[in-house]
């Protein structure tokens, strides 16, 4: 039921043509939450719903992305998810900072990130922006030693083996035999579908709700403060910046410059210790914060902002200028912060699985 929801969701969104059962129309109306849809190229944009040509989503293509999410058979060991790291009840985040989850039982070297409203997240994926979409992202997590460490030619063995997936393969991608793009593809469909858009905040932002004056103070804050990096609708603006989180960047040969920010998929200088903006939505279940983890609460985030910040060559530039915050505006700030969290969505994807 909760999918058939978000799907109708989905389809109407994108305009794919997807037919709909009377069923599913009745259950949910037909709706657009336009004033989060950040302007995207003519190439992308379906309706307000970006997708890549040559991956549109269905109903079928989601149903079968979602069972593989949530498979722990396509791991080396079989005990590995991607859901053991992006689980529906922290808005699809692990609560680490910096997880050991994966099948080498090994610490990672950044923190998970939340998955939902990706599909406006069109410059680049992961903290650095290393994947240019989710169809390529997936094989990161997927085949690293320390994640799911799979090999791609033994899933496509275990899948074509088994007694439902060729029938879902099928019906989402007809005539195509099982291969590692489409079971990216899959997997990409559904993380498209996983769409945070009916917080408090959303309620207000239509007129259906009101917010308290503390809430409103709050809001007043953020936008002083905040909305620069995390404009807001999403809550970020897709792009990547250094927040003065440290002023030397170290690069073992090993890590291949993984602690280099941007630098090192662009390596322009305004790039280094640079990491992509992540959305102030559900912040609350998102805890711990910044790339690696590092901050625990949002009282040391704030504090990091007011007093924290190291200064260095690649300085973000709304970072440049000192930030302050009375206690009255931080117990504003995190009134209006608290707004953004999406119950409705946390539940439904909860209950869902």
């Amino acid at each position: 039921m909760h999918l058939k929801k978000l799907i109708l969701v989905v389809t109407i969104l994108s305009g794919s043509g997807i037919s709909c059962t009377s069923e599913m129309e009745q259950i949910i109306p037909a709706k657009r939450v336009d004033y989060y849809i950040p302007e995207v190229s003519e190439t992308l944009q379906v309706h307000g719903f970006p997708q890549p040509e040559r991956n549109p989503i269905s109903e079928q293509g989601v149903i079968l992305g979602k069972k593989l999410f949530f498979d722990p058979n396509l791991s080396s060991n079989g005990k590995v998810s991607c859901a053991s790291c992006h689980e529906p009840a922290l808005a699809f985040t692990d609560h680490a900072s910096l997880g050991a989850k994966g099948v080498s039982g090994n610490m990672l070297h950044r923190n998970a990130p939340a998955l939902f409203n990706l599909a406006w997240q069109i410059n680049g994926l992961f903290w650095d922006g290393g994947a240019v979409d989710l169809e390529s992202l997936n094989f990161g997590p997927l085949t690293h030693p320390d994640e799911m460490g799979a090999n791609l030619d033994n899933i496509v063995d275990y899948l074509a083996n088994d007694q439902e997936y060729p029938l879902l393969f099928e019906a989402a991608f007809p005539n195509i035999p099982i291969q590692s793009a489409y079971i990216s593809r899959a997997i990409s469909q559904y993380v498209r579908t996983l769409i945070s858009q009916s917080s408090v905040y959303d309620s207000w932002k239509l007129g259906k709700a009101k917010f308290s004056d503390l809430q409103l103070q709050g809001y007043q804050v953020y936008k002083k403060n905040c909305a620069s990096c995390h404009t807001e609708g999403l809550f970020t603006d897709g792009a990547f910046h250094n927040n003065g989180l440290d002023q030397n960047y170290p690069d073992p040969p090993h890590l291949e410059g993984l602690y280099l920010g941007r630098y090192r998929i662009t390596f322009d200088a305004s790039d280094l210790g640079a990491y992509r903006t992540p959305s102030l939505r559900n912040l609350f279940f998102t805890t711990p914060y910044m790339h690696d983890g590092r901050l625990k609460t949002l009282e040391e985030v704030l504090d990091h902002y007011e007093s924290g910040i190291q200064a260095n060559s690649s300085l973000a530039a709304p970072l440049q200028k000192e930030m302050h915050f009375t206690q009255d505006e931080k117990n504003a700030l995190l009134a209006f912060l608290k707004t953004l969290t999406d119950i409705d969505f946390i539940q439904q994807h909860s209950v869902d699985n």
